[in-house]
Order: C-alpha cells, then structure tokens, then sequence
C-alpha cells in the first residue's frame, strides 16, 4: 500500500516536472517585453525596428562608458543599456559591451591622447563619494562596428547653458536616433546623390571638408558647375535633375538669368536643395589692415526674385546679438578676446527634427530673413536671441566697435529669423515671365511637394574655425563650446532627403527624474535611520506578537 502511493507520487511528480520543462520549453521562443515607462521611452519607433532588422552582419557595439561615474552618468549608462537591450532583441547579430576605456595598463595621459587622435571628445566632471570630490575624465561615446566599418556615435549632448542632469536627459532624448542612424550608415547601400554647386565663388573646401565627409556617410557627392556647358543650358539642368538634392554654400557672384532657370526647375522639379546665403559683402579678413576697420556693403547674386517667389526675402541687413562669439587679437601676451557682436552664438528653437537638441549655432555677418505670405509652410529653425538687433548697410566696422559698454535698451528688436525651413508645391519663379532659353518640359507649377531650408549664412559652414583659426578638437577655448553648425546642417540634409521618417525619431520626448542633491545632503541621516530603524522595529514588533500569540494559544 504504501510502495503503491509512493510509486504514484513519483509518476505525478514526473509528470508535473515534464509539464514544467515543456511549459519553459514553449516559452523561451515567445520572448516579448512590456513598456510600462509613461513617455514609453523604451518602445523603438518602426523606423528604428526597420533600420536595425536591414543589418545582415554581425554588429559589435562598445560602449565606452564604464568605470568611476556620477550617478547622472550612471543613468546615462542604464539608459544606454537598456535601449541596446531592446535593439538585440530586434537583431540578434548585435552584441554589446560596456568598457572602461582608461582602464589597462597603459598611463591614463597617453590612454586619453589616444582616444582624442580618434575624435573622441572627453568630458571632465565631478565625482562625489561622501564627503570628498574629485575630477574625472569621462568618454561619452560608442563605437559601432561591422566588418572593417566603425561609426562613432556621441551619447551626450551638449548644450549651452545645461547643468549635468539637463544635458543627459537631453542625450537619453537622442539616442535612439543616435544608434539608429549609426546602424544606417553602416547599412546603407542605395547612396541619393548630392550636388555640390561651383561656378559662383562658393566657399572654398577646406572649409566644407568635414561637413562633405560626414555627409559622405549616407550619399554619394560630387561637384557640380553651372558654368559647364553655358552654350547649352538644357544639358546642364539635364545634368543637375541627376542629383536628388544641391547644396548652394556661400556664393559671392553674380547668378545668371541661364542659372537662375536651371535652378529653378531643378527645384519645380522635386530636387532639394540647402541655401547657405549671404546678401552683404563683409568678413573678418578685411579688418586686417592698419586700422583695423573695413565697409559692410550689399551684395547682387541675382537671386531676390526667386527667393521672394518661393516666400522668403533675404535683407540686405546685419544682425547684432548681445549674445555672441568673440575675436582676437594678438600682442606681447597673447590672444586677447574682443566682444563681436556679429557673431551671434544662436540657441535652437527645438520646434523640429532638425534643430532638437542641437547646441548652439554659430554664425557670422548674419543677414535677417523676411517669411512672406503664400502657400508654403515655413518654419523657422534658426533665429537670434531676443536680445539682438539688425542693423542697416552700408555701414563700417571695426575692431573696437564694440569696445565700450553697449546701450542694452537699443537690444530690443526680438529674435531675427535666420534659417528657415520651406515646405510645399513650389511655383516658378519664372512663371508669366520671358524665359531665358526654352525647355521642351518646361514647368510653371510643381506637381509635388518639395523641400528647402534657406539660411542667410555662408558662414555656418565654416564651424571648424574661429577668427580664420582652426578649432583645437572643435572647442573653442573661449566659450567653451562645441558648435552644432554640423549637426544642424547633417540633419537638414537627413530631413530634405529622409523618406523613411528615421529623423523624426528626434523628436522623441524623454523626462527622466533626478534625485535633488541638495535635499538628499540634508535628509541623508533621516532616511538613513528610517531605512536601518524600520526594518528593525518590524522584525521585533513581529517576534513579539508572535510569542505573544503563540503563548495565549498553548495557555490552558
């Protein structure tokens, strides 16, 4: 009898443990996770899902943050993990590692010297462990790796003004369209084309070079002059239609009424293009003569009626901003910094993909931009500070222009648009008009929508140099800063071109909660004791009512 009940408590036992294993079996192939966060922060947009899932390689991510962090930076690391959590689970090839890059064997100084010969911008912030705090240097960035390929994607954002917890919420609010677009230019096989414009005294190259070889990362680039072919100007706009978009950086010649047309079919057309501009002749290198001083005058490119028909007008106008970089000057001891106001060091606005979380812009001999009424939609993505001013050419300036102490009440004409964003079915400029050759598909009316952002600024471009002078590793020692001129200009393109909506993954919104330092200082001994005491307390309330409950119950 009791062989008997033994025998059939084995066989059920059996049979729950096979149940079980089966159970788990079934289970390990329905992998599924909940976000249960209230901005769902850990939901991967389908433009992200898609770009990861195109990867057919395997993918190794270093993650070079790790080591001796404040805690903001700790939560810049969990968050990091889990985001690459969630791309593992889309693309099993993904592998993630987290490394302390200063730590091996070799000295700390030559460890950072060989990370910066890399590109890798440190960051120095303060570690606090109970009562003492020390300076560390931190590497906030990641190396996404496939094959021979490596994209270097920056975890934190900087911003001007931001404390430590303001600028990692800012760069957990970024990451996953960090990650993302990393993975797509790693993927990316069917380059767009992009037309470089030549023939009208644009920027020279060596100051478009780091721009053009990061746009390299996702489109194919070639130069393009519309002087080539000038006896046969519908060869050239044949040529041009080529290119899925043109990029116009700081011409200082005169348009022809030929090149004026093939532009502006290229753009009825469908094609994009990004307008760096200038309508007044002035720069830093006509001040270096004996008196230090030279004319600001306007400048004829020809191109004020296109501009007005498509709804904006570029002033022949400066803008003066309170808020800005300065120049030097060099004597016996040195670079002395001289207050420029037309260099105005333009905050964001955030109002779009392109322009959030950027750090500031900086320009130079800014014109002011006009929106006028049509039916384009116009956004404005850069605009000066409220404290800010435009001023009328002609006009001189010099070095010492702003030497004395400025009159901070004639700083009121608000913020000055500078950069706008264009969106709609563009008319021809040329439409009701003599046209200056004929085309057998001429068009008057776009028959689709189109795109173009238009900035009077050739000089946004020029964001490796200061004062003529190239940025030691893009900070300039002065302000401190690491411009954004190129990521703004990178997304502006990604956004002309963007099909597939991965950019509009910038616009993610991420609120994440700190603990108030100050506060946890001051309260640190309550909840010291509440979290040691309590505990405590119960565990003997417990023992007591325990005895006491069980003496009544065997009391007779």
């Amino acid at each position: 009898m009791i062989l008997n009940s033994v025998k059939n408590n084995a066989t059920k036992i059996s049979i729950l443990l096979l149940v079980l294993f089966g159970i788990n079996f079934l289970v390990s192939f329905l992998v599924f996770r909940i976000d249960l966060t209230k901005n769902k922060r850990y939901t991967l947009a389908e433009a992200s899902k898609e770009t990861v899932k195109s990867t057919e390689q395997p993918v190794f991510i270093d993650v070079l943050l790790a080591g001796n962090l404040p805690s903001e930076f700790k939560r810049l690391q969990d968050e990091t993990r889990q985001l690459l959590e969630e791309f593992e689970t889309v693309n099993n090839k993904i592998r993630v590692n987290f490394i302390d890059p200063l730590d091996n064997d070799n000295p700390k100084q030559q460890n950072i010297r060989s990370l910066q010969e890399l590109g890798l911008t440190p960051v120095s912030v303060t570690v606090e462990e109970g009562n003492s705090m020390s300076r560390e240097v931190v590497f906030p960035w990641a190396l996404v790796n496939m094959g021979e390929k490596t994209v270097k994607v920056s975890l934190l954002q900087n911003e001007l003004g931001a404390n430590s917890e303001q600028r990692v919420n800012n760069s957990v609010q970024q990451l996953e369209y960090a990650f993302a677009d990393a993975f797509k230019q790693l993927t990316i096989t069917d380059k767009k084309k992009i037309a470089i414009l030549k023939g009208n005294g644009e920027m020279p190259d060596k100051y478009l070079v780091d721009f053009l070889i990061t746009l390299k990362n996702y489109y194919q680039l070639g130069e393009f002059h519309m002087d080539s072919l000038q006896d046969n100007p519908s060869k050239v706009l044949e040529n041009l239609n080529r290119f899925d978009a043109a990029i116009i950086a700081k011409p200082t010649e005169r348009f022809s009424e030929d090149e004026k047309y093939i532009l502006d079919q290229y753009i009825v057309n469908g094609g994009k293009t990004l307008w760096m501009v200038d309508e007044v002749v002035a720069d830093l290198d006509s001040l270096q003569n004996e008196t230090f001083s030279s004319y600001a005058y306007p400048m004829d490119l020809n191109l004020d009626d296109l501009f007005f028909r498509y709804g904006v007008r570029i002033k022949k106008s400066l803008v003066q901003d309170l808020i800005s970089t300065p120049v030097t000057v060099t004597d016996s001891n040195g670079e002395i910094p001289i207050n420029w106001l037309y260099s105005p060091m333009v905050k964001t606005t955030d109002n779009h993909p392109i322009n959030k979380g950027v750090n500031v812009v900086k320009l130079e001999f800014a014109n002011v931009i006009d929106t006028l009424p049509n039916e384009i939609n116009k956004t404005i993505l850069l605009q000066s500070s409220p404290q800010s001013k435009e001023v009328g050419i002609p006009r001189a300036y010099s070095l010492d222009e702003f030497d004395t102490q400025q009159d901070i009440n004639s700083f009121t004409d608000g913020s000055k648009p500078l950069g706008v964003l264009l969106e709609g079915t563009f008319t021809s400029a040329f439409k009701n008009r003599v046209k200056p050759f004929s085309l057998s598909n001429a068009k008057d009316d776009a028959t689709k929508e189109n795109k173009m952002i238009v900035i009077a600024d050739g000089d946004i471009v020029n964001y490796n140099y200061v004062n003529k002078k190239p940025l030691i590793n893009g900070v300039d020692k002065w302000t401190k800063q690491i411009y954004g001129n190129k990521d703004f200009l990178v997304n502006s393109v990604n956004y002309l071109l963007d099909e597939d909506g991965l950019i509009n993954i910038r616009s993610k919104e991420i609120a994440l909660s700190f603990l108030n330092k100050e506060k946890v200082y001051k309260q640190k001994t309550k909840w010291q004791l509440i979290n040691i005491g309590v505990p405590i307390v119960l565990i003997v309330l417990f023992g007591v009512l325990y005895s006491y409950f069980k003496k009544k119950k065997y009391t007779v």
